[in-house]
């Protein structure tokens, strides 16, 4: 059974990610990921393990996201027993000291958190897909029945 002690975890969690992240903290933002855990970026880059989430994000830290932050939103997380969840959550990268508001924020985020053997939650599984508003927008409206019922 899940209590609301695990979605403070699994939010203490993705907060986590955003502190490794603001340091550029390579280690310290894969520590949070399982062993196994795949990753894919917005770009459809795929990342297989812990070791090569570090070392991607070392590099990615030292050149292209140097001196950026993390934003996330958690918009929902689901329980799949006691030991399983997914989250989705809005996100993007910054620089600055201004969080960029939600509807800003132009990445979704889907990610399956696992708590291993020794009780902690971790990320087994993450997915970033760009938003693309614009084109939601058109969608929406020439095909209404593509709206989400949470929006409609």
């Amino acid at each position: 059974m899940t209590t609301m002690d695990d979605k403070a975890a699994i939010t203490a969690v993705m907060a986590e990610l955003n502190t490794a992240w603001a340091r550029n903290d390579a280690d310290a933002y894969g520590a949070l990921f399982t062993q196994d855990a795949t990753y894919v970026t917005f770009v459809g880059t795929y990342y297989s393990g812990r070791a090569d989430i570090v070392e991607c994000h070392r590099t990615l830290f030292a050149k292209f996201l140097k001196n950026t932050k993390l934003a996330a939103e958690i918009t929902d997380i689901r329980f799949y027993g006691p030991d399983a969840a997914i989250v989705t959550a809005r996100g993007d990268t910054y620089k600055g000291a201004t969080t960029p508001r939600s509807s800003k924020l132009s990445k979704v985020q889907t990610c399956t958190f696992v708590r291993e053997s020794d009780g902690r939650w971790r990320v087994a599984a993450f997915h970033n897909t760009q938003r693309k508003p614009l084109m939601e927008a058109i969608s929406f409206k020439t095909a209404p029945g593509t709206i989400p019922a949470a929006q409609r």
